[in-house]
């Protein structure tokens, strides 16, 4: 493990870290924007995938203004949030908009790691005085957050309203279902008298 004594050393190791992130998630996107079944849903992450391949040329740009060759070093951090998403998302889904809101839920995890990654960066190169490489993560910081906002607006809107609209509509034919076969309701016979028959059936013999 490298030793680093500088803060210029420091962000030096975080843009090797986001750079392993950004690489892994131009993968990872395809394969949520497969699952996904919401067609606002698979166009925003298409629209970041495209953005994501931007961003990794902009960490090399960052890299160059460091006098450095882009480099990246594996983030166990991204690399359970992808393994944790690939999980959940291959599970079996009774309603298609289930699948859509965990999808949702695992690009937004990702999208969180990397606006604290970012963050963290871009505060170390302006204390550095690094203005253009402050200026290239900013731009792409502004992104991440919007795609997140997107993500966001999308699941409170359609998906998850679609999920509880599923849910709902499951325990109404299971309601619908019990009614029908009369579960529920008491299947006691009336009670005997000691003769054998039923006080009902006596009240209505006095009557005659």
């Amino acid at each position: 493990m490298a030793t680093i004594d500088s803060m210029t050393e420091m962000l030096i190791d975080e843009l090797k870290d986001i750079y392993d992130v950004e690489k892994r998630l131009t993968k990872a996107i395809p394969k949520l924007m497969k699952k996904a079944a919401n067609d606002e849903l698979r166009t925003a992450l298409e629209n970041h995938l495209a953005e994501t391949e931007e961003h990794v040329t902009r960490v090399e740009s960052a890299f160059e203004a460091l006098g450095k060759t882009a480099k990246s070093k594996p983030c166990a951090g991204i690399q359970g949030i992808i393994e944790e998403a690939n999980e959940h998302v291959g599970e079996d889904f009774e309603d298609d908009s289930l699948r859509d809101a965990v999808i949702i839920g695992s690009a937004q995890r990702a999208e969180h790691y990397e606006i604290a990654a970012y963050g963290t960066a871009i505060a170390h190169a302006k204390l550095l005085g690094l203005d253009e490489v402050v200026t290239t993560l900013e731009q792409t910081l502004e992104e991440e957050k919007a795609a997140d906002e997107k993500l966001t607006e999308i699941a409170e809107s359609v998906v998850n309203l679609e999920a509880a609209d599923s849910e709902e509509a499951g325990e109404s034919d299971e309601e619908a279902s019990d009614s029908g076969s009369g579960r529920g309701r008491s299947q006691m016979p009336p009670p005997r008298s000691k003769n054998g028959n039923s006080k009902g059936n006596q009240r209505s013999a006095r009557g005659r």
